[in-house]
């Protein structure tokens, strides 16, 4: 790996793009390097993973606002939408926007973390629309989402968004347009200034993710991979972009992060080493943020130790800065408390999804979150009683270095009436690759046949399973039924009104 070194300069300098982290990017997106069966299987297992949480959630309103958006763009030649009959197609970069909403919707699918978070699966929408509309095959597919799970995940070790208030998407507007740069094999200037463009037009708040939390959060990776299509395409066509975009006195850095002093560590690998990055994400196996998985297995052990749950005087979460503060009472966010928030607040509130687990003893990723759920007397008496508190010795642990040290959890201090105590700790999730039961291909495939049940026929599941794990020798043709279809018209569902499109 290599260990790039990025920081504002002055105009006058007159900085080469060789030395610029774009350039960087964009000369190991247009490499030779070749994946290896464990990259190449971990794709397939992130391609089922995406089709099973996007399948799971297609009648959700976010999601069919933004399907019947993409209908309304149709292309003889274009991409596909999950659920939708494969002969029906749409402009790519509107495939990327219904798909891309369908996959991040229940928050459920792939998630790395370290000085920033991210869902590195977001980029696969993107990739696949592209792959659909311009005939690509599989390995070009696979190559395609290596290239963006590689700069995602190294954007994300390098660059901290959030402590500015940045949403994440910033790093996956550049991730996605890279991707797309290999799958298309284009050159390293085109993909250089797709990067610039991608990023200069996908920078936004972190209100998305703070407060009442809207369907944004779920059209926000969404909206990225739609702008990365259309970056790439402007720049094919000849286009320049704001440059450089990381290191210029008026740009990213300078005055949308840290600030002219500040040096950034960037890693990547060296040109022609192979992309590994996509090996150190985890996925979900509960439906929420992830910083919450391993704390809904430690509710769920805890269940069983506690026989009366209105005996409960208080419950104490200690954990990192990040969870204290972006899903924990650190976040002083009233919402979290809130029994009539939003799904998608609630499962930004460790407070509630610890209170639900804890009393049920298990985790559904539509019964835990529906309205009469959330309002249960005993519920809201438990999530009242939960408070979180940042422990240096968790903060420290979410941002070890070593991928086998690093941990996402804490540890719960559970007080009852009877002065007894109940104390125990999750350092990850069972699910994690470090966890008790690390998620594999059998754990993927189960995952898609629970959330797709009454929704794919067996013929369909069938269809899609054998043609992902046979993802290298896909041709052309294939590429098309990497969104399977369900056995409903989803047009039945329409609460479509007068629009613009």
């Amino acid at each position: 790996m290599q260990e790039i070194k990025v920081q504002t300069h002055p105009s006058s300098a007159l900085l080469k793009k060789e030395d610029q982290l774009a350039w960087k990017i964009a000369e190991i997106a247009a490499d030779k390097s070749r994946p290896s069966a464990e990259t190449i299987e971990m794709v397939i297992n992130r391609i089922i993973d995406n089709a099973s949480v996007a399948i799971a959630s297609l009648k959700r309103k976010s999601v069919i606002s933004a399907r019947e958006m993409a209908l309304s763009h149709p292309r003889k030649n274009g991409a596909t939408l999950f659920g939708i009959d494969p002969k029906i197609k749409v402009h790519c970069e509107w495939a990327a926007w219904a798909n891309g909403t369908a996959v991040r919707e229940l928050d459920y699918h792939d998630t790395f973390l370290a000085a920033d978070y991210s869902h590195p699966g977001d980029n696969i929408p993107a990739v696949i629309a592209v792959a659909q509309q311009t005939n690509c095959n599989g390995m070009d597919v696979i190559k395609g989402i290596l290239t963006a799970y590689e700069v995602q995940v190294n954007l994300v070790k390098g660059i901290c968004l959030h402590e500015h208030k940045i949403d994440h998407i910033a790093h996956l507007g550049p991730s996605a347009a890279a991707g797309i740069g290999s799958l298309l094999k284009l050159n390293k200037e085109i993909i250089y200034q797709s990067i610039q463009q991608a990023l200069h037009t996908t920078i936004s708040t972190r209100q998305s993710r703070k407060g009442e939390i809207s369907s944004w959060k779920a059209f926000a990776p969404a909206h990225a991979g739609k702008i990365a299509i259309e970056s790439v395409d402007r720049c094919m066509r000849g286009e320049g972009a704001p440059s450089p975009i990381y290191e210029g006195e008026d740009s990213f850095i300078a005055y949308i992060l840290s600030g002219p002093d500040k040096v950034y560590n960037v890693p990547l690998p060296s040109v022609n080493q192979e992309k590994r990055a996509i090996l150190e994400t985890y996925t979900k196996e509960h439906s929420a943020e992830y910083q919450s998985q391993a704390l809904i297995d430690l509710a769920i052990s805890l269940n069983k130790k506690i026989k009366d749950f209105s005996k409960i005087k208080s419950i104490e979460i200690f954990t990192s800065h990040h969870t204290h503060y972006v899903i924990g009472t650190g976040a002083n966010d009233p919402q979290k408390m809130d029994p009539n928030a939003s799904r998608e607040t609630l499962d930004h509130s460790i407070m509630y999804i610890f209170a639900v687990a804890l009393e049920d003893g298990k985790w559904h990723h539509i019964k835990s979150y529906t309205p009469e759920r959330a309002n249960r007397k005993s519920t809201v008496e438990i999530w009242k009683k939960v408070k979180t508190f940042e422990d240096q010795f968790w903060t420290k642990k979410y941002h070890d270095p070593d991928p086998k040290q690093k941990s996402f959890g804490g540890k719960v201090v559970i007080k009852m009436d009877d002065g007894s105590i109940i104390e125990e700790e999750r350092s990850v999730a069972d699910a994690h690759p470090n966890g008790l039961r690390p998620f594999r291909r059998s754990d993927y495939i189960e995952k898609f046949k629970t959330l797709t049940e009454g929704l794919v026929t067996a013929t369909e599941t069938k269809k899609f399973l054998n043609l992902v794990q046979n993802l290298k020798s896909l041709k052309v043709r294939d590429i098309n039924h990497l969104n399977p279809k369900i056995k409903f018209n989803l047009g039945k569902y329409s609460k479509k009104k007068e629009t613009i499109f």
